[in-house]
């Protein structure tokens, strides 16, 4: 039997749960003990709290058809409500235009809060001191994490920083070969879990490069290579990847980190900011 002929997880789980192992049996116990929480998670946060390894987690879902844990999670994502409530999270569809703007808007806040919350001095400290000491700053992230490398290389070349930035796989692996201990490396993914980010992590930590980065689960394959590990408050399903909370509380880290260093390297930056800024004149009319 094809089991992804089945399309709710759950009542897959139970067609096949005898055939697995007792490891995996804790996975699926875990899975139905607490959907909502699973949708959350990373490979690494399911595999901790069902007290297994992060390989037999993606034993589990391949056993149940799926590709990996994402495809798995995505399933579980679609099963667990109504598309809508998914996407849009407490919003109704009988929301109004000013009731949708207030709610987003409380949404955002409390994203933004929350970050606050997460963030630690001595973190910040860490990854301020590294920046301004770089040689070379990299910024990897594919995606809608992608843009936000992309804004991160803007923000820091504004400030006078050598920058590079790359949402493809291949330039990021190269670039994470050429790195040296004197650079600082940003890794940037909102799940922990984006195969081509943390692959070029995993080399850019073998370089000796000092690693950022910025995510939303503090236990995800990503952070095992991290130097310091900067925490998104937001939280998304895999049918909510790229939403706007995710990606306001990373600009958000990255405005806290640029504007620490401004004030600290007021001379350097500031002659930096009015070059590039007369740079672009002509730009505009």
């Amino acid at each position: 039997m094809n089991t992804k002929t089945i399309s709710n997880p759950i009542i897959l789980i139970s067609t096949i749960y005898k055939s697995l192992t007792k490891a995996e049996q804790k996975v699926a116990d875990f899975v139905i003990a607490d959907t909502q929480e699973t949708v959350y998670s990373s490979v690494t946060d399911l595999a901790e709290k069902s007290g297994v390894g992060e390989t037999t987690v993606i034993r589990f879902c391949r056993k149940l058809g799926y590709r990996g844990y994402q495809e798995f999670k995505l399933a579980i994502a679609q099963n667990l409500a109504d598309p809508d409530e998914q996407v849009h999270g407490k919003i109704e569809e009988n929301d109004n235009i000013e009731t949708i703007l207030k709610k987003i808007t409380s949404q955002n806040v409390q994203t933004l809060e929350s970050t606050l919350q997460l963030l630690e001095s001595q973190k910040l400290d860490k990854a301020v001191e590294a920046i301004m000491s770089a040689n070379k700053l990299y910024f990897f992230g594919v995606g809608s994490s992608g843009l936000t490398a992309f804004d991160g290389k803007y923000r820091f070349m504004r400030l006078g920083y050598h920058v590079e930035q790359s949402s493809d796989s291949h330039i990021m692996a190269m670039n994470a070969a050429l790195v040296s201990k004197n650079d600082v490396v940003f890794g940037i993914s909102t799940s922990g879990s984006t195969k081509d980010v943390v692959d070029a992590i995993a080399i850019a930590r073998e370089n000796n490069a000092f690693i950022i980065c910025i995510t939303n689960h503090a236990k995800s394959p990503i952070t095992q290579y991290a130097d310091v590990i900067l925490l998104a408050a937001s939280k998304e399903t895999p049918l909510q990847g790229g939403a706007f909370a995710s990606k306001i509380a990373q600009l958000h880290l990255l405005d806290v980190l640029t504007t620490i260093i401004v004030l600290k390297q007021k001379e350097k930056t500031f002659q930096s900011i009015e070059k590039t800024a007369k740079a672009v004149l002509d730009k505009m009319y």
